[in-house]
């Protein structure tokens, strides 16, 4: 059974009005096309929806019953074109986005405000995870896109933007490294470090470096979120070295961050899609905030 939206409206119209004319002017039509409209309407349903003469037009006992159904359906199916349309022109939807821990407590609040207050009915699903589960759920379809860290050269992906996140090292006041305004690699040789594990995307940039400087650190914990780390540096457990635009370095006011002075302690972001998948065009707005935002040095 094929039920046309406009032979839908034609039938509530004349039911309401009671009258062909009327309806007719309603909905803006020559009185015959409306009678197509009707009669191609009784056809699919294959029964008489209207007992009419040169008078009159009544509803049939069917077109009574029918009359609350075709009505809720109609307005069901305005309110599914209605929300297609918004989807479509990017005035609603919803932003679907894994994204690094550092990102989601630093820059990602800030942004989704930006984009709320131009597109208020946008909706935000947020994954804050390391970058091994970022490039997962978006290879799943979980997420449209995500924001990961590291050397990115998968070929199932897109790039949308690439970048970097310096790392620096952080300590308490009193701590002997306190003194120095950079601090070395062979200065984090010499001292406990506390790591975020094996899998993260600033592990795996801390272990580059100092395998590449042919040195072994001294490894006193190896906790999986920032946050744990630095408590661990605040109890003297040891030093760590988190991304510059982690939140966490700039919430103790008892903990002391420095630069290293090392090129290999930067660590890539990358904002990427699964290749092939289309974004919604409110995640295309989104994704325009991030890349003016990165883009500006403002991680």
């Amino acid at each position: 059974m094929d039920l046309n939206l406009r032979d839908i409206r034609a039938f509530i119209a004349v039911a309401q009005t009671g009258s062909f004319t009327r309806a007719a002017t309603r909905l803006h039509l020559s009185q015959p096309a409306l009678t197509v409209q009707i009669r191609r309407l009784e056809k699919t349903v294959g029964v008489r929806l209207f007992d009419r003469n040169s008078r009159s037009v009544a509803l049939s006992p069917t077109g009574r019953e029918l009359l609350p159904l075709l009505q809720k359906s109609l307005h069901d199916m305005e309110h599914v074109l209605i929300d297609a349309r918004a989807l479509g022109d990017g005035s609603s939807g919803v932003v679907r986005i894994a994204c690094l821990p550092t990102f989601a407590a630093s820059v990602l609040p800030e942004l989704v405000q930006q984009v709320k207050a131009s597109v208020p009915r946008a909706g935000f699903y947020v994954r804050d995870v390391v970058a091994s589960m970022v490039n997962t759920l978006v290879r799943n379809d979980e997420v449209d896109i995500g924001l990961t860290g590291g050397e990115f050269t998968d070929p199932a992906f897109d790039v949308l933007y690439a970048g970097v996140d310096r790392l620096v090292a952080v300590f308490p006041k009193r701590h002997a490294l306190a003194r120095r305004k950079r601090i070395t690699l062979a200065d984090l040789t010499s001292v406990p470090l506390v790591l975020t594990a094996q899998g993260t995307s600033v592990r795996a940039v801390v272990d580059s470096a100092f395998a590449n400087g042919n040195c072994t650190p001294d490894i006193a914990c190896e906790p999986t979120y920032m946050m744990t780390a630095v408590a661990m540096v605040r109890a003297g457990l040891g030093v760590t070295i988190l991304p510059a635009s982690a939140r966490e370095v700039r919430a103790e006011p008892d903990l002391q961050v420095r630069p290293v002075d090392d090129p290999a302690f930067l660590r890539p972001i990358a904002l990427i899609k699964r290749r092939g998948r289309t974004l919604p065009p409110v995640t295309e707005t989104f994704v325009a905030a991030v890349i003016d935002k990165l883009g500006n040095g403002s991680t």
